[in-house]
């Protein structure tokens, strides 16, 4: 079934855990994140990323993500993924997006602002809830380089401004592969200062390689949602890869296990609960 991100946002908040964000860039990854959800019977985010428009359109994703969606046996939010453009995010709130992310964060803070509120006004007028970024969160990011931390004082005045639902941090974190080898360090103390300060759901983007236990840590202090791509990704291209002399059922067989395997894998990590205990929480008035 399709749902809103909101409850399970605020559930998650509550409850010290995170809800999984898998992008899917084609029908095998679309599929696979879904069965992963089931088998594990948690609901998840199945995210289409704007950056990956020239492999996958934002209709196909959207036919995609609402066929898969409403016949999952578990709760499904259908989110639209660093919305770059808001003529685009926009397009998705009116066609099935049930969650939006406008990315306005390389923007001078006034404009950052400017930007999320025309969507968030727009989106929440339709019953679409809306995530935005603030402190940007790096490509590529070495041990070395200086990661630009969300500043506290900033982020409460950004959501007070806005009125957005939830909010990417940037804790040390880094979009996309790591070329140190090392894990990152993750600034923990930034982020309890945020999750006393900020009153919405804190999201955290750049969470493949990021380490196990740091992920499980951040989402105990206050993330409620890990997005995952890029692991995902790498994992699937290996194994075809790999199986590269086999069949083409063989090889999409080996794909759909590699990205399985890591979705239970994040779950169990992200301490995310089953959906019994979720509709529990809901139903004792957690939200």
């Amino acid at each position: 079934m399709l749902i809103s991100s909101k409850d399970l946002l605020l559930t998650a908040r509550a409850g010290g855990f995170a809800i999984p964000h898998f992008n899917f860039w084609d029908e095998i990854s679309a599929r696979t994140h879904v069965a992963a959800a089931e088998q594990k019977h948690v609901p998840i985010l199945l995210a289409w990323a704007q950056k990956h428009e020239a492999d996958i359109s934002i209709d196909e994703a959207l036919n995609l993500g609402k066929f898969y969606g409403a016949q999952a046996k578990v709760p499904i939010v259908l989110h639209l993924d660093h919305g770059f453009s808001p003529d685009l995010v926009k397009y998705g709130v009116n066609h099935g997006f049930t969650s939006v992310m406008i990315d306005a964060s390389a923007e001078k803070f006034d404009k950052n602002v400017a930007m999320t509120k025309d969507v968030v006004d727009y989106a929440h007028q339709r019953g679409v809830v809306v995530e935005a970024e603030i402190g940007h969160v790096g490509t590529g990011l070495s041990e070395d380089d200086a990661n630009q931390y969300t500043e506290v004082e900033a982020a409460v005045e950004f959501v007070k401004r806005t009125q957005v639902d939830s909010l990417a941090v940037s804790i040390g974190t880094s979009h996309g592969v790591y070329k140190s080898a090392k894990t990152p360090h993750l600034n923990f103390e930034r982020l309890s200062e945020l999750r006393k300060a900020v009153p919405i759901p804190l999201v955290l983007h750049g969470g493949s390689s990021s380490g196990d236990d740091n992920l499980n840590k951040a989402a105990r202090l206050g993330i409620t949602k890990v997005n995952i791509y890029t692991d995902l990704a790498n994992a699937a291209l290996h194994e075809a890869q790999a199986q590269k002399y086999a069949s083409v059922l063989k090889m999409i067989e080996a794909e759909q296990d590699a990205i399985k395997s890591l979705d239970e894998h994040y779950i169990d990590v992200f301490d995310t609960v089953k959906l019994n205990q979720v509709e529990t929480a809901t139903a004792l008035g957690a939200l």
